[in-house]
């Protein structure tokens, strides 16, 4: 059958083995369902293949107001992260020094700029930061004592907790306060002479409050530098610049011995995890973890690489606002809404109707929990879940919010240049729906 005329085309583009697979398959249904002719059937076979080779990671339109939505891949990257990728899809001087001719070190080539963004003394860049608290304890800790507060000892996405990497570096940890209430007599009480450390764990992804009390970071410093152990900070999301209450990464810097952060999330650029220090013994910590073998294991890759190095270049300039996390987090409402209005116009004139009503953003990804960021969303008049599913099921894939009964578009998180294709992907989904056009509501 693959040798009949209809299938050679598909022979040409999918290759032998896939079309001869998706007949089979096809003949199967058909031996389940009903019987089609051979002109229906290498139409099945051809939407089979094409199905199949669809890619499945696909590029989506984030309308949900989340900014650092983990679903759909966090931080989207800048224009000049993105052409980075080009420079280091081919070859390049990854580990080579092009002065002398002699191996480099792919490290080299962010160490500097995170020193001087960051003033700090030693800079390492692992593939998340996950990895990165895993090899600083696992390097400086192992075998020994890490003391950390109860209230701190969180899950992070994908079912991962932190008491969990902690037992995989080899170090022991030792638990001291209680859930919503640590002082720092706790931690003096808690050193032996086999403490290594003591570790801060930004909650980043939850606020408690109440009946709380925690130890400041200036704190804990004077506990560790009493003892003569390391202060390790990891901060999770690391704030380049202020914003709300978030600890910045210059902060902790000031503090802390060894601080760990994401790439991905308040930093604006790829998944990748930042360790740094400013003084010793960090700046010792950070050439030991760079040594230890473990490192070679968590090193990130050189499409990581570009794209951070283009992000980082792009701070150093002050250009934040060609940063597209950067740009959302401090745009203003009033933006926001002339952009709502803008789209809300062009809708209604297609024949879909719909209001603009205030709400609420999210940064997201486990950043600034309870900082919510004003904005105005455009609701969209008809039935919201099925409006969202055709939104969602659309090309390109439109990633709405559910708020009040209403299908909502926040355009906070839609990036420049999508309008166009939002407006045609919202047109798109009504008409697939035979949603009226007149059925206004309000909120």
């Amino acid at each position: 059958m693959v040798n009949q005329p209809p299938y050679a085309a598909l022979v040409q583009e999918f290759g032998r083995a896939q079309v001869v697979e998706a007949i089979r398959d096809q003949v199967a249904a058909e031996r389940k369902d009903e019987v089609v002719d051979d002109d229906e059937r290498s139409r099945r076979v051809s939407a089979r293949l094409r199905a199949s080779a669809t890619p499945r990671l696909r590029r989506v339109i984030n309308a949900s107001g989340v900014i650092l939505h983990t679903n759909l891949g966090r931080a989207p990257l800048s224009r000049s992260a993105t052409e980075a990728l080009a420079v280091a899809g081919g070859y390049s001087n990854l580990e080579l020094d092009l002065e002398t001719g002699r191996r480099g070190e792919r490290a080299d080539l962010l160490a500097g700029l995170l020193k001087r963004l960051f003033d700090c003394e030693a800079a390492l860049v692992v593939n998340n930061n996950a990895a990165a608290v895993l090899l600083a304890l696992t390097a400086l800790c192992k075998g020994r004592e890490v003391v950390v507060s109860r209230g701190q000892l969180v899950e992070i996405g994908g079912s991962f907790r932190m008491p969990d990497v902690m037992r995989l570096s080899g170090a022991r940890m030792v638990e001291v306060g209680t859930t919503n209430r640590t002082r720092a007599a706790d931690y003096e009480d808690a050193v032996t002479p086999k403490t290594a450390a003591l570790l801060r764990v930004h909650t980043s992804n939850y606020r408690v409050s109440g009946f709380t009390e925690s130890v400041s970071l200036s704190d804990m410093e004077a506990v560790a530098r009493r003892h003569d152990v390391l202060l390790i900070d990891d901060l999770g999301s690391g704030a380049a610049e202020p914003i709300a209450d978030e600890p910045t990464v210059a902060e902790s810097l000031r503090l802390s011995d060894v601080v760990t952060f994401s790439g991905d999330k308040l930093l604006g650029g790829p998944q990748a995890g930042l360790i740094l220090a400013r003084r010793a013994p960090g700046v010792e910590a950070v050439r030991k973890l760079s040594r230890h073998p473990l490192a070679r294991a968590v090193r990130i890759d050189k499409l990581t690489l570009a794209a951070l190095e283009a992000t980082l270049r792009q701070r150093l300039a002050g250009r934040l606002d060609d940063i597209p996390v950067e740009r959302m987090l401090r745009m203003p409402v009033e933006e926001i809404r002339r952009r709502a209005g803008l789209w809300s116009v062009k809708l209604e004139e297609r024949g879909v109707n719909s209001s603009l009503v205030p709400g609420e953003s999210a940064a997201g990804g486990g950043s600034l929990p309870g900082h919510a960021l004003p904005t105005m969303l455009i609701a969209l008049a008809g039935p919201a879940s099925r409006l969202a599913t055709a939104l969602r099921r659309g090309d390109p894939p439109v990633i709405a919010r559910i708020e009040k009964d209403a299908c909502c578009l926040d355009p906070r998180t839609v990036l420049r240049g999508e309008d166009e294709q939002l407006i045609d992907a919202v047109e798109a989904a009504v008409k697939t729906l035979g949603a009226p056009a007149n059925s206004r509501r309000s909120l």
